[in-house]
């Protein structure tokens, strides 16, 4: 047991299931410092007194096991961080913030079920969900409790209920047809995972690449199989120039070593829900260069990023993946949006959030669309996977 001296909290270095619970405190000079160097002390900002002892309680929802761990566990130290660093500013509104697991698992079976443990823990805002599949669930739930979500779903269905930093599948599916027909691509098979957010990319990327004259076949995939050779023998019948897989990263890692192994001529594009380290140590360093990707570079590769990306680092003794840096300036928004409005009252913070103008994030500058709730322009490129097993911008994309 150990007791942090910043903000009183036991913390106990226990794990379960292989997933480390609470992690211990870093204390070193990466630490991402947001204050004034006026309140800083011994390299700290200083500790503000809580002028409540409630704390804010925000839930930071994601697949924290199962088979898309990976993503939800950065998505975990993201928030975690933005966390750690408002306490150390004196909280919210004088409020130390608590953040509170809830692991979905990806599963759409477990969203009310997850959302309503948050409503008995007292959660006043989540952060999350990540799959579209649960979001398109849970998220009208939240809306309707007043749990004020700010979520990473990609889906359209989830346009509007609350406020969202990250891409979306409109904003998605232009990057993709873009590139795909710059290619002067004129036969593509698509592989489809039936779930919320890569079927409906998938319609929005198939309907833009008929509209341009493209000829596109489609087969539908069932996640978590131990193969894809059948769908992908029908999907080459047709002699593609590229095979679009609208897949998590599971399943888009078996799909891409066996395209690789098959021998085609054709070109692997792996949709953005494969942009993770893990689909590289899938598939294989080798396999992942032969693929073009679509969607944001990890967090070491953003612009705006250095910061968190040293932070993280230092916190974690460990490389940031892709969407930590979005639960981050989720959690910083929402802080710098109750700060502003001086409450962290559902109604008046969510129209606030929906005014949000150039906030300056860590995945770049952030304006939200009022009606929508989502960003209106977002880090989204076609990829390359560079001999580091880093996701890169391509660069003759």
């Amino acid at each position: 047991m150990f007791t942090c001296p910043i903000d009183g909290e036991s913390l106990t270095f226990r794990k379960q299931a292989g997933l480390s619970i609470e992690e211990p405190f870093f204390f070193g000079d990466s630490f991402l410092h947001t204050g004034d160097a006026s309140r800083s002390n011994g390299g700290f900002p200083e500790r503000q007194a809580w002028s409540r002892p409630d704390p804010l309680l925000i839930g930071l929802e994601a697949p924290l096991s199962g088979e898309q761990r990976a993503n939800g566990r950065d998505m975990w130290r993201g928030a975690k961080l933005a966390a750690e660093q408002i306490n150390l500013e004196g909280g919210i509104l004088g409020r130390r913030v608590k953040l509170l697991r809830a692991d979905d698992q990806a599963d759409p079976e477990r969203a009310l079920p997850v959302a309503r443990s948050l409503r008995r823990r007292g959660a006043d805002a989540v952060i999350g969900p990540y799959n579209s599949a649960v979001g398109v669930i849970n998220l009208p739930w939240y809306v309707d409790q007043k749990i004020l979500p700010v979520h990473l779903t990609s889906t359209n269905q989830t346009d509007g209920l609350g406020v969202t930093v990250q891409p979306k599948n409109d904003q998605i599916a232009p990057v993709d047809i873009a590139y795909i027909t710059s290619r002067e691509v004129k036969r593509v098979s698509m592989l489809v995972d039936p779930s919320d957010f890569t079927s409906d990319l998938a319609d929005q990327v198939e309907k833009g690449l008929k509209a341009d004259g493209v000829e596109v076949k489609r087969f539908s995939i069932t996640p978590g199989s131990a193969d894809y050779q059948a769908e992908i023998a029908q999907a080459l019948d047709s002699n593609p120039q590229l095979v679009y897989s609208s897949s998590y990263y599971p399943e888009g890692s078996k799909i891409a070593r066996a395209l690789v192994a098959s021998g085609t001529a054709a070109e692997p594009f792996m949709c953005l829900s494969n942009v993770d380290a893990a689909f590289v140590t899938e598939a294989g360093l080798k396999v992942a260069r032969r693929c073009t990707f679509s969607g944001t570079p990890e967090s070491a590769q953003l612009p705006d990023a250095q910061n968190y990306v040293n932070a993280y680092r230092g916190r974690f003794d460990r490389e940031p993946n892709v969407w930590g840096a979005f639960t981050y300036d989720s959690l910083k928004l929402l802080d710098t949006t109750m700060e502003e409005v001086g409450s962290t009252r559902y109604k008046t913070v969510l129209d606030q959030l929906r005014q949000t103008t150039g906030y300056e994030g860590q995945t770049g500058r952030i304006s939200i669309d009022a009606i929508t709730g989502n960003r209106v322009k977002v880090p989204v490129f076609a990829l390359r996977v560079n001999g580091q097993g880093d996701f890169v911008v391509k660069d003759d994309a």
